[in-house]
This record gives C-alpha cells, structure tokens and sequence, in this order.
C-alpha cells in the first residue's frame, strides 16, 4: 500500500474553492464528449482560469478515460501553466464509486499529479438505498467507512460524496459524514442529485451538517447542485452562505439532465455582493468568456443568448430608456463591466500581412496552442479569410484554431463540394471525399435543401451506422461577411452502450459531435458532418459497411426532419 502522496491543507474561511467538474459532471450531458486532446485543451484553460480543483474525470468509465486524466494529471496537475493566477497547479481529482476496484484506479490515474485527489461517492438516501443499492443503512455506513479507509492509505487528500443528500434522512446523513471524517476524508461534498431542493431548504441542510456533525471544522464542505428546478445557483449560493467552503461547479452549466451548478454565476455572484457574502475566490474573471467559448466549441453545447455572464445578450441593452440611462451612467443598467468578465470585443490589427509568427503568438494569447501542421493548416486559413475581411477579430482566430483541433483523425476528407438550390428544382449536392485507401470518391445526391442533399451524399460514401441528432449553424462574427459556424451530433446505431455513466453505472447510446468554421455556411457544414462521423469511426474501431447499407435510407429520412427546417 502506498503512503500517503502530499498533505493536505485547508483553505482560509474566507475563501471558497471553486471545483470545476467540466470534464466529468458536464460531459456526461448527452452528446458533449470530448475526445483526450479536447480534455487536455479544456483542462489547460480551467487552470488558467484559477479553478482550484479540475476533476478530470471517472477513470472507471474506459480505458480512454482512464488515459485523459492521467494525461491531464501528468500535465496540468504538476505545475501550473501561463497565465495561471496561482503559483502552485490545481488539485487534479478523479471520481470513484464506493469499490476498491474503482479506487485504486482513480488514484493509478491522478497519483502522478503535485496535488492529487479522489472523490468516492455512496448514495445515502432511503430511495437508493432500496432500489438502486439494495443496502440497509448499516450496510452503507460500513462501505462508506471502509472505502474511505482504503483510500486515505492511498491518498492524503480524499473527498467523500453521500449521494442524493438532499433526500437522505438529517440524522443518518449527519452519522454518515462523522464517520467518513473520522476515517480520514478531507472534502465532505453535498450533493443535491436530482436538483428537488430549494434554496431555504438547502441552506438549512449544509446548516444542519456544520452544527451536528463532529469533526466539521477540520474538513471543508462543499456544495454540489443541479438545475433540474432552475435553482443550481440559487441553492449553491445557500449552501455556501450556510458555511460551505468549495462549490462544484461546470463552464456554462452543462451537465447531466438540465445540467449543474454554472462556475461563472457562482464566481461572480461572490465578486459582484462581495460586501454581503465577504468571501473571495481565486478565479481570474477576465477569462470567463473565452473559457465559455472554448468549452461550448468542444462540445458542441451553444450558449444561450440570454445566460447570464457569459451569453451574447449578457450586455446588450436595446430599450431606449436602458440606453439613455447606459450612456449617461454604466451603473444604472449594468452590475458589472463586459470586460471584467473578459466580454469587450477585441480587434485585431491583423491582415493579410501578418506573419505565422504574429498569429502563432495571438493563438495562445486566446488559449489555442497549435504548433506544426495544425498550426500550418490554420495558418493558411487565416491568409484566405484575411483575403475575404476587412477586419480579422479574435472570435474569427477562434473558431479557425477550434476547427483545427476538432479535426482529429480524418479516415474520410473533404476534398470537393458543389450545391445547386433555390426556389425552384430540387436542390442537389456533389460531393467528392479522399477516402481511407487514398481513394477519391465522388457522389450527387437530392435533398430537401443543400445541406441534407450534402449530408445524404457523403452517407453513399462513408456509410457509418450513425443517425443525426441535431445540425445548428450560426455566425461567428457579426457582418455579411462572417465566419459560419456549424455543429453537427450524430448517434451510433447498434454500437451497444457507450461509456460507463459515474451516477447509474450503465452506459447510453453513444453521441458524437462535429464541428468547423468557414466563410461558406455549406463547407461548414460538410465538414463539420465528417467530423462526427469520423470522431464514430474512430470510437467504433471498425464497421461492417455491408452489413450497415441498409440503414442509409432510414438516415436520409432522420436528416430530411432535422436539416430541413434548418433550411
């Protein structure tokens, strides 16, 4: 058995730890996952973002997985990158349920970083007790001991979850968390599972745990909610005020169901009534807006116009009386600046003359480190668009460096695409892509609009056993002349279950995510279809194109749904 790998420091009262479950709670949301380079990439912007504690996610769910935080943990988790506000890296934590078996693997997987972590999880309340676990309340307790036990001798830093708090009895939930204390657990978090709590009610649980459970003050509690009610926030910010130290939080919200707790809401709910909470944290909220950015790229998850912080509308005032006010005094219909969130709009003085060198720098300036041929590739994108615009702007630099990264491995590639359309006639594609063997293909096909006649053509070709989920395609500037962003979400058809889910211990159908910019809206949106299918591929390993000819037809007709009311 290994000793314990660091100590263990409690923060000051003062401060509250933002735990940012991103790459573990929010990818989990139907269609999010990220590939390792993705997590990576993700990983590096929350710690430049100040996060304290990334959890990096649940090594138990594949050997892929597995592989990211380990990655992660071997990067990010030992010394902290540029631009971090902090001098020492972030706690890299991986999540377990209550076995050795998934113990030992979450630490195999996070032992390697400066400030190592897990968080073991054991559903308390009487519901899963009796139809999820099947255990007494004896039973639980005796695991929760157990497993805390078997983890301290692996690490000094353990967090310890009774899931479904909000529901589990106060007397049993408050017996659970003093025995977990005494045998060594660090973090005592308190989720609200299913989101069912309120704020008053939430509060008064995390009161209840500081006043009746022993031990309390040596550890720190921590708040865990989702949005199931439109409360996340709400609750968290209850919870915090009750005494709470560590809020478990995700970029823009995202997670299972109506997702989690959103990190920028906490994060500038405790900035903005810093005089009423008195508590701080240590998130740099100038990149909030660029982290958004990044995380809703990766995923494929769009930010709402109207979300609060973050979202496009989060500053725009259009009411006459709200600009007159606006111009006379900021303070009367803004309670913070655009750019104290990092929401100003940066242009650059770049053109067709800027130099590799210029915009290589720029790139990770805004948290894109591309270097070789994707930095290359990229590059040369940049001098077409730079060709085709007056005015290059970092949200232009973005989403080229995004489309980049998101390419990955490429068994089929664009090659070539033609659209006819209009009011009259039927619209058709042609599509010409090089295919595995080095061989170019070529294939026409009808549609109810271009993009589905596109979507239809390339199926002829690569025929993956997919079906689309959703197509979305939006500017990425403001102008005529703006880039067009598509994203495209396919799923596996008879792949059987996909990852190992942390919270029900099954998996679900499997969801991929493509994405590209371009300046036409219909090479956008091939390529960000071939994206998804390749990300498919590449998940399935290989595929029986015989055997899946016949659900061509069955797609065409899925996408004839979904992409024509897009058109």
């Amino acid at each position: 058995m290994t000793s314990p790998v660091t100590k263990y420091t409690k923060p000051p009262s003062d401060y509250v730890r933002i735990f940012d479950t991103t790459l573990r709670d929010g990818e989990q949301c139907p269609g999010a996952t990220l590939t390792s380079e993705e997590k990576l990439e993700v990983a590096r912007a929350l710690s430049r973002l100040g996060v304290d504690v990334i959890e990096a996610g649940f090594p138990s769910a594949s050997p892929d997985d597995f592989q990211a935080v380990r990655e992660i943990a071997d990067t990010i988790g030992k010394e902290p990158v540029a631009g971090r506000p902090s001098s020492e890296p972030p706690i890299i934590c991986g999540l377990a349920r209550a076995t050795e078996k998934d113990i030992q693997t979450a630490f195999d997987a996070v032992r390697v970083a400066k400030f190592p972590r897990i968080h073991i999880f054991l559903a308390t309340s009487p519901l899963h007790r009796e139809h999820k676990l099947r255990m007494t309340k004896e039973q639980v307790m005796e695991r929760a001991r157990a497993m805390v036990t078997f983890a301290k001798q692996l690490c000094a830093d353990v967090e310890f979850s009774p899931e479904d708090a909000g529901r589990t009895e106060p007397d049993f939930l408050h017996e659970v968390l003093t025995a977990v204390i005494e045998c060594g657990a660090t973090t005592l978090n308190i989720p609200d599972t299913v989101g069912y709590t309120v704020p008053a009610e939430f509060g008064a649980i995390i009161d209840g745990i500081m006043k009746n459970v022993k031990g309390i003050e040596s550890v720190v509690v921590s708040v865990h909610c989702h949005d199931d009610l439109g409360l996340a926030t709400a609750n968290a910010l209850a919870g915090i005020a009750a005494g709470a130290r560590q809020a478990e939080v995700t970029i823009n919200g995202i997670g299972e169901r109506a997702g989690n707790t959103s990190l920028e809401e906490v994060v500038m709910a405790l900035h903005t009534r810093q005089p009423m909470y008195g508590l701080r944290t240590g998130i740099d909220a100038a990149q909030l807006v660029r982290t958004s950015r990044l995380v809703s790229v990766r995923t494929g998850m769009v930010v709402p116009p109207n979300k609060a912080i973050v979202g496009a509308n989060a500053f725009a005032h259009e009411s006459g009386i709200h600009q007159d006010g606006m111009l006379k005094h900021a303070g009367t219909y803004e309670i913070m600046r655009p750019e104290t969130v990092g929401a100003s709009k940066t242009l650059l003085v770049m053109g067709k003359h800027s130099g590799r060198h210029a915009f290589g720098v720029r790139l990770k300036e805004l948290g894109h480190v591309l270097e070789g041929e994707a930095l290359e590739a990229a590059f040369q994108r940049f001098k077409i668009l730079a060709d085709k615009k007056k005015r290059i702007t970092d949200a232009d630099l973005e989403a080229l460096a995004a489309s980049e990264v998101a390419r990955g491995v490429e068994y089929y590639a664009l090659d070539a695409v033609q659209v006819t359309c209009g009011s009259n006639g039927m619209p058709t594609a042609t599509v010409r892509l090089r295919c595995p063997d080095g061989e170019l293909r070529t294939q026409a096909a009808i549609g109810t609009g271009p993009v589905h006649a596109v979507f239809t053509a390339i199926d002829e070709i690569v025929n993956a056993p997919s079906e689309l989920v959703e197509y979305t395609i939006n500017a990425v500037t403001e102008g005529i002349d703006a880039l067009g962003h598509a994203s495209v979400h396919v799923r596996a058809i008879g792949s059987g279950e996909g990852r190992l889910n942390a919270q029900h211990g099954s998996g679900g159908a499997t969801i991929l995510h493509g994405q590209a910019a371009d300046s036409d809206v219909i090479v956008a949106s091939t390529k960000a279809y071939l994206g998804a299918l390749n990300r498919l591929l590449v998940t399935l390993g290989t595929f029986d194109k015989q055997a899946e000819k016949s659900q061509v037809n069955e797609k065409s007709q899925v996408r004839e749904q979904t992409t024509g009311a897009a058109e």
